[in-house]
This record gives structure tokens, sequence and C-alpha cells, in this order.
């Protein structure tokens, strides 16, 4: 095998180090011992399920590799997604930092990160592991040269002999595309099918039998995922392994179903975590192997997890806590989640938990957590039985609930209210506990530097030649706390339109964002302050100018906003089209006036991915916007576009 000068020299500084590691005293703690080789680690990810294993307590979960690995190891009862989609999620945690910092919040972007900030493998590198990833990044980020092998073949079989291995296995077995479409192919070895009659269907989902069968499917593809998982297993075993290597099992974040990914609630952050540690590894951690703990764990707490495992020091520049041993590290007091740009659907939203309670921080409270977009369409089997019973009159309250605007803020007790139908925010019982969520949130927000502030495109623009991490650590550039405080008042009545009215004239660009977007979700109660949405139209930020256009078209002045909107289409910069066209989405039949910059639009970004759009980045996105604006105007259907 051909390798690298940077592997080669990598190799033999393990060898090296391997002698001198026989001699020195002790070690740190939580860290191999120094007469003891390295531990192997071994991700396995599954992506869109939520802990529907026998091994949590799931009586319709046949999962019997992965209740074995449960047995053999530690289950963590409150682990959770940094976000409930997968690039936000997977930034998190290859770099241990958390994606708002970074600027990779969004799905799908190609962020630039700063050269010093390298990512888990290349750090396991130095160490002298060799590094596989089989087969999906999705960071928002590149992964080139980040891993010694990246690919669909890659395999800790590959390594030089004898050098201790990090090896990623991501299983798209249970992905949303699976559930929400015909699986014959991939469920055809199972010898026996989950009973649909038996399926649990939440209170937020119309009980037919139509979604009874897709749950009973969800639960097929996680049996199929116990298969896969039990074929890996078997392989650390035949090459003699199994022992030698910590394994970590967990999924991306919740379900691919409605009210699961891509929504800040319990069911689309919270992900089943096992950890096997070999009894020869055992002084690495607390808890006996088939033990359970309800420790908090947040994906940027995997990394740093990792490199302690491995021997490694953890940079100074992550977020996360490792989570094996409390005597290394105090554990968490809680967990925080975030959800930016879904695919075309962008909506603003911050959250944390204790363990007990979750508070959530709308910022974009007038859009519903369904919007009319592409991929809340009848293109996808579980939507399109959402819709039907809709449609119908007959869908439960927890489920209409998704088409509406959403409250500002909202405040569960997940120990009596699982499912989170019952919003506490305004409890008398409950104030002091969402004072102080709500306080520890917009901490956090600013501790992190929390780049989600600023629209994506604004974002994009203001770092141009630089990274979003280090324009939003230069505080000349990003005025956190003024950028917050305007955020905050989004949604709120108490708020005097004379106020906003001031920040619309702020001389920075985020204050007027949101200020905008505090007007736009007022709807008509913001017909006094028309004026200054005009002026805004003006702006010298695309973002700014591209609220204002949708706030007044809400107000039926859309004449004077088309020519923005149709501007705004023709921008070379990606980011700024993929504003304009959800704005455009947003305002429905109004956009009629504006199908010929619509298709104009679209001529630019069409290709070959499902048949009409050019790239899984910008392209798809912008492409999935200016289709439903079109669908809006009436000039094409969505079962035309053969999606």
């Amino acid at each position: 095998m051909l390798l690298s000068l940077r592997r080669f020299r990598q190799i033999g500084l393990v060898i090296v180090l391997g002698g001198l590691l026989l001699v020195l005293p002790g070690c740190q703690s939580g860290e191999p011992a120094a007469d003891q080789a390295p531990p192997n680690i071994l991700w396995i990810t599954a992506e869109d399920i939520g802990p529907a294993l026998g091994a949590y307590g799931d009586t319709y979960a046949r999962t019997p590799h992965l209740d074995r690995l449960a047995a053999q190891g530690i289950r963590y009862r409150n682990a959770f997604a940094s976000a409930p989609i997968c690039a936000p999620a997977r930034s998190t945690l290859i770099t241990g930092m958390r994606a708002v910092s970074l600027g990779t919040q969004h799905l799908r972007s190609d962020i630039p990160i700063p050269e010093s900030l390298n990512t888990l493998p290349e750090y396991l590198q130095d160490a002298g592991y060799y590094t596989t990833n089989n087969a999906k990044t999705d960071y928002n980020f590149s992964a080139e040269g980040r891993w010694d092998e990246n690919n669909g073949d890659a395999h800790w079989r590959n390594r030089p002999n004898g050098t201790p291995f990090f090896s990623v296995f991501n299983f798209g077995t249970t992905h949303e595309g699976q559930v929400n479409e015909p699986a014959e192919a991939e469920l055809a070895g199972l010898r026996e099918r989950h009973d649909p009659a038996a399926a649990p269907v939440p209170p937020f989902h119309p009980d037919t039998p139509e979604m009874r069968r897709l749950w009973a499917r969800q639960y097929d593809l996680i049996t199929r995922l116990d298969q896969q998982v039990g074929t890996l297993i078997r392989q650390l075993k035949e090459d003699g392994q199994f022992e030698n290597t910590i394994i970590f099992f967990f999924a991306d974040h919740g379900y691919g179903l409605p009210r699961y990914k891509r929504w800040l609630h319990d069911s689309g952050l919270r992900v089943p975590l096992v950890v096997r540690v070999p009894e020869r590894y055992q002084p690495l951690v607390d808890a006996a192997p088939g033990e359970a703990t309800d420790r908090l764990v947040s994906f940027e707490d995997v990394a740093p997890t990792v490199l302690r495992l491995a021997g490694t020091p953890v940079p100074g520049h992550m977020h996360g806590i490792p989570f094996l041993r409390a005597a290394d590290t105090p554990p968490r007091e809680y967990v925080f989640g975030t959800r930016s740009r879904a695919d075309d659907a962008y909506d603003m939203a911050r959250t944390v938990t204790d363990g007990r309670y979750r508070y959530t921080r709308n910022f974009m409270p007038h859009r519903p957590y369904i919007q009319e977009a592409i991929i809340f369409s009848g293109i996808k089997e579980s939507y399109r039985e959402l819709r039907r019973v809709r449609l119908e009159g007959t869908l439960p309250p927890e489920a209409e609930a998704m088409f509406t605007p959403k409250p500002p803020e909202a405040l569960y007790d997940l120990q009596s209210d699982p499912y989170e139908t019952t919003n506490l925010v305004d409890s008398p019982e409950h104030q002091a506990i969402r004072d102080t969520l709500r306080a520890r949130l917009f901490d956090w927000m600013r501790d992190v530097r929390d780049t989600g502030l600023l629209h994506e495109a604004e974002m994009m623009i203001r770092s141009e030649g630089s990274t979003p991490y280090a324009m939003a650590h230069d505080p000349k550039q990003f005025d956190l706390p003024a950028i917050l405080d305007a955020a905050r008042q989004v949604g709120r009545p108490d708020v005097a339109l004379s106020t906003l009215r001031q920040q619309m004239e702020h001389p920075d660009r985020g204050v007027r964002y949101w200020a905008a977007t505090a007007l736009l979700a007022r709807g008509e109660a913001a017909a006094p302050a028309a004026d200054a949405l005009v002026d805004a139209l003006d702006d010298d930020s695309p973002s700014v100018r591209l609220v204002a256009a949708e706030a007044l078209c809400a107000l039926g002045r859309c004449d004077a906003a088309r020519p923005v909107l149709a501007s705004a289409l023709d921008d070379p910069r990606p980011w700024v089209v993929l504003q304009a066209a959800m704005h455009t989405r947003h305002i429905g039949a109004q956009a009629q006036p504006l199908v010929p910059d619509l298709q104009a639009a679209f001529a630019r970004y069409e290709g070959d991915i499902w048949g009409r759009y050019k790239s899984w980045s910008y392209p798809l996105f912008i492409g999935f916007a200016l289709d439903q604006a079109l669908i809006h105007s009436g000039v094409q259907q969505l079962e035309d576009l053969g999606l």
C-alpha cells in the first residue's frame, strides 16, 4: 500500500512514542494507560431515527444486535443532536464545535472554515490513527484531505498492520427517503415485518391505516439497520479487533416524519447513543457494561470524548465536554439545539433543555412548522397523508398546529408531557424555570457567537474574503448584543411600532433585518409602519430589502416590492437568489407577475439532480423555492415536476 509522506511520518511518530510511553510514569486521567495500546474507535451512525431500540424499552422494535451491544455497553437516555437535520448536526460531530459558531448551521451549504480548526480525523491522524469514513460527510464544508480514506470502500481493514483506527460507517437505511416511499429492495431480506395494527402512532399524527403502514415501514427499516450493524460487529470479531475497539452507535437526529426531523422538539433532537467499551479499557469510563445513565450529552461532546479516549489533548476551541468519566469533567446542566434553514424552509429557532424541561424561542413565529414548500408536499407519503386528512377536516389538533403560526416561546415538561403538546410558557407555576432557561439560552447564544442571528445571505456577505467564524469573533463586524436584542423583539406585541421604526434606521444591517422581520410577523398590524418598509426597499442589505418586500406584499403593497424581488432573483450570489426565491414563494399568487423572472432564474440553476436541479447545495434549494413559487403562480403543478 502506498502511503503519503504525512502518513509515513505519523506512523513513525507512533512507533517512537510507543517506546517512550512504556517508560513514562502514569497518564492523564481518563486516558489509556501508558503500557496499553490505544483503542480502536468505531462510529456507527444511523440516519433519521429516535431511540427506537428494544434496549430503550421500545417493545415494538426488533433490534437484537443493537440490544446486545447495549447490554455490553453504556446506554445514554439523554443524548441529543445539536440540530434536527443532518448537515449542521454532522458539522458539530466532526469538529466538536457548534455549527452556529462556524456558520455551518444551514442545510446545505459550502462554508469556509479557518485553516487552524482541524476536524476530529485530522487530530487522530496526528496521534497515529488510520482514519476512514464510509461514506457520508455532509459537513457543510469541504472534507477534502481530512481522512485517510473517504469513500464507499473505506474500511479499517485497509490500514497498515498494527495501526489503531478510527472508522466511521454511516447507514442511510433509515433515511426519510426510504420511509416516505416504497423500500422493498431494502427490506427484501427481512423474515418478519412489523404489524401496522400495533404501530405506535404519536398524537400529532393522524391514526390512519396509511400512517400506521408508514410507521411499520420505519421500524422495518430499523430492523434492517440492526442487521447491518450486526455485520460490522461480525467483521470486528473476524479480525480479532472486537475487544480492542470502543464502539459508538448513534443517530444523527429524529425520524424523517412530520414533527421529528427539522423541528426543535424532543422528537427531533433526542437520539439513541450506545457506547461499548471493552474490558481492557473499562478504567476509561464510569459506568459498568449494561448500565444506563441520564447524563446529558450533546453532539459537540462526542469529538472531545474520542480524543480523550485516544490519549490526545482536547483543543481549546472545541465546545464539547468529554462524557465517559464524571471525574474528568463535570456533567452538563443544559443541552442546546438550533434550527436554521432546512432545505428551502428558513426558520430560525433555538432551544435548551435541562433534561426535564425544554424551552424554545421561535424567532420566526409567523412561519408555520410546515411551510408551503416542496419538502413538505405530497412528494413524501407522510406529508401527503397529513394533508389528505387535513382536507377532510379530521386532523388531530396537535397535527393541525403544525400548519399554523408558532408561539414565540414554548416550554414543555418532558416528564409529564413527552410529546410536547401543552405549552407551559404562561403557566404561573412555571415562570421561574421559564426565566432560568430563557436566560441560559440567550447567554449561550452570546457565548458561542451565534452566526444564525444574521440571515444566511448577510452572513455570507459579511464573511467575504474570510470565514463566518472569524467574522463572528470580530465585534466590529458582528455586534451580537444589539442584533440579539433586536431578534428578541420579534413576536412580542408589547414592543411599540415606534421602537421598530427606530430600529429600521439602526446602523447595523442585522438590527434592521430583525426590525423588518418583526414588522413582517405582525401582519396587518404593521400597516402604520409601512413607510419604513418602503424606505427599506432601498437598504444596502439584500436581506433587509427582501424581508421588507414580503412584508409589503402582506400589506397589499406588492407593486412596490416586486422589482426588489426580481432584482434579487437575478443576483449573481446564490445565497441572495435563494433568499429571494424563498420570499417570492411566501407571497403566493402575488408572485404571478414575476413568472418570467422566476423562469429565468430557474434556467440558471437547473440540471440533472432529480432531473431538474444543478447540484445538491444551493441550486437544489433555489430550484425547490422557484418551483413552489411557480406552482403558486399557477403555471405548473407539483405532479409535473417528476419528483
